[in-house]
């Protein structure tokens, strides 16, 4: 069940409320009567895994990936 938050229009008072999301918005503050308002907070987003970069940015096809590891492999005339 979401928490939600409300602020009191008269008093200032915020306070938090478990709901369903069927349920109907708080409309009054108990303690003095006044109007409360759902507050709204800015939500950031993480993406946690090693699935959604690559997934998402694959290289095209026919990229210089072949090309690059041959590169780094050393040369046999080296030792001869």
């Amino acid at each position: 069940m979401p928490t939600y938050e409300y602020a009191c229009k008269e008093c200032g008072e915020r306070i938090e409320v478990f709901q369903p999301f069927s349920a109907k918005p708080l409309r009054r503050h108990e303690g003095c009567g006044g109007e409360l308002k759902k507050v709204f907070h800015a939500r950031g987003v993480v993406f946690k895994g090693s699935g959604f970069y690559v997934t998402d940015s694959r290289p095209k096809s026919g990229s210089s990936d072949s090309e690059s590891s041959s590169s780094t492999e050393p040369s046999s005339s080296a030792d001869d």
